[in-house]
């Protein structure tokens, strides 16, 4: 039982370092930023209560594009629990307990991305 407790412990700390050995978005802890992206802050929006809560941030870049954008955010987020539920549009769509994240291409040139986290009705 402590052979399998301790594979399980070393297989999560491969996948914690793989995610956290990066940043992440301002007021968004558990979302990581990817590194080539920046942050346009004062366009940050945030709000709630104990029941729900509305975060939204911009990201930008020069020289990614959103194809490579989308591969990792399908990659690391399923390291921190977001289910993966699709592509709608210009936006990939994850779900994790009880809040949807959505991940927008704004604009190609230069690219803008907008993460936006809620809770579902």
């Amino acid at each position: 039982m402590k052979k399998y407790a301790a594979v399980i412990l070393v297989i999560f700390l491969v996948l914690m370092k793989q995610v956290s050995a990066g940043r992440f978005i301002d007021g968004m802890e558990d979302i990581p930023l990817m590194d080539g992206l920046s942050q346009i802050t004062q366009d940050d929006i945030s709000f709630g209560n104990e029941e729900t809560r509305l975060l939204e941030a911009y990201l930008t870049s020069r020289r990614l594009t959103f194809s490579k954008v989308s591969a990792f955010y399908k990659e690391s987020l399923p390291q921190l629990g977001w289910i993966y539920q699709g592509n709608r549009g210009n936006s990939l769509l994850f779900d994790r307990d009880g809040e949807t994240l959505e991940v927008i291409r704004e604009a190609s040139k230069p690219l803008i991305v907008r993460v936006t986290v809620k809770s579902k009705p």
